[in-house]
């Protein structure tokens, strides 16, 4: 069985996959850039690595960018007309998302391929307020097309049979998993502290990311201003690139200002290395999502990869994901002074009072219910049955082809 599979929109979740796919002696063909070549589990002998994409250099023309879409796009056409690959997953679209949600999956569909897509987001544009005619039928298209999709939670699933009529049996629920592929070393909450200049006593909340409109940052910053002025002393550092919206970030810091929370607020407004990741997660006792809108949040699973309890808005599926207590708690989205409620809720509760210990606490739940080693093991039954083997046999799975 051989199966190719594209990547280029999440290089954690993708490395991830490939590492549990790898454990269940899958061989793994992935199409990608230089960001996942580099990679550790590109080096295993199960793993055949393509690079299409290479690296963007931001100095070039418009004409030379074209022109190296242009370039990838034809070898991966190719690649798959040349290859015996039975079924292509496909992760996300690359630079022509029109093209690719319609006649590149047709191209597939004519070469007698089976299709697999994960849909991160059902609809991404309605989420960010972009959504127009053609992404709509582009998304309805899709979703018709491919033979399976798979999804990361039940609700993504009801969201998906009731906005786009796709039969519940053409759908797997498969669970995001925790971000193993972000380093970790023995660095210690006071040395990370140290890193960021902050006093080792002193209360934190991160938010990290991307910064854009649907996140709800200014959200935070106005429940932080609530519980300055109930007396409530605490830190927030917002960590993350500003993403095509600068007018809003312009908002956000006018908010800051009038607020007057310049002293409370430290922002790293830039992209955060993966070396650098672990510095905030082990500065803070808290991590919040104040989203607007989402569907699913690799955040979330990168703040359970160190530990770290959260407080999210009630919006997509982060009440399915967050255990009241124990993994952190849920505020109702786009209130602040609920927001500030349960911030101050954490802070009182047991949760941030043993901390340290309920930081393991939470590694071992995600590792449980969010390890890479059944994410592989379903999708690899999921490729089985899709190609009509046997799904628990080693020798059919060892045949296995994908090329993520």
């Amino acid at each position: 069985m051989k199966i190719t599979l594209t990547t280029g929109g999440a290089p954690h979740y993708e490395l991830g996959l490939v590492a549990g796919l790898v454990e269940q002696k899958v061989l793994v063909e992935v199409i990608g850039g230089d960001e996942l070549e580099r990679a550790p589990i590109m080096q295993n002998a199960l793993v055949n690595f393509k690079n299409f994409q290479g690296k963007p250099d931001p100095g070039d023309s418009r004409l030379r960018k074209l022109l190296r879409v242009l370039r990838c796009y034809l070898r991966l056409m190719t690649h798959a007309a040349v290859s015996n690959s039975r079924l292509i997953h496909v992760q996300w679209p690359y630079k022509f998302v029109f093209f690719d949600r319609t006649l590149l999956n047709l191209y597939y569909k004519v070469l007698g391929k089976k299709i697999v897509f994960t849909a991160h987001n059902v609809d991404g544009e309605a989420r960010d307020g972009t959504a127009n005619w053609r992404s709509r039928f582009s998304l309805r298209f899709l979703y018709r097309i491919v033979d399976h999709v798979i999804v990361h939670t039940n609700k993504m699933k009801e969201e998906l049979v009731a906005g786009f009529g796709i039969h519940a049996d053409k759908i797997t629920v498969i669970p995001h998993g925790v971000m193993t592929a972000v380093a970790e070393t023995a660095l210690t909450r006071h040395e990370a502290r140290r890193k960021l200049g902050l006093p080792a006593g002193c209360r934190v909340m991160l938010f990290f990311g991307l910064i854009t409109p649907y996140k709800g940052v200014e959200q935070l910053v106005a429940a932080l201003g609530r519980l300055r002025d109930e007396g409530e002393k605490i830190t927030l550092i917002i960590a993350g690139r500003v993403k095509e919206c600068e007018e809003y970030w312009k908002e956000i810091s006018a908010l800051i200002e009038k607020l007057d929370l310049k002293n409370d607020i430290i922002t790293e407004l830039k992209h955060i290395p993966d070396e650098s990741v672990e510095v905030y997660f082990k500065a803070a006792d808290l991590l919040v999502l104040p989203y607007r809108g989402i569907f699913q949040s690799g955040v979330l699973f990168l703040t359970y990869r160190f530990g770290l309890p959260v407080v999210a808005t009630d919006v997509g599926s982060f009440k399915e994901e967050i255990v009241p207590g124990r993994t952190g708690f849920v505020s109702r989205a786009d209130d602040p002074i609920d927001l500030a409620k349960t911030i101050r809720a954490y802070f009182e509760s047991d949760l941030f009072a043993h901390l340290e210990s309920r930081r393991q606490d939470i590694r071992d739940y995600a590792g449980r219910r969010y390890s890479w080693s059944s994410i592989g093991e379903t999708t690899a039954r999921l490729y089985a049955k899709l190609l009509g083997q046997p799904a628990d046999s080693c020798e059919s799975r060892e045949k296995f082809k994908i090329a993520i």
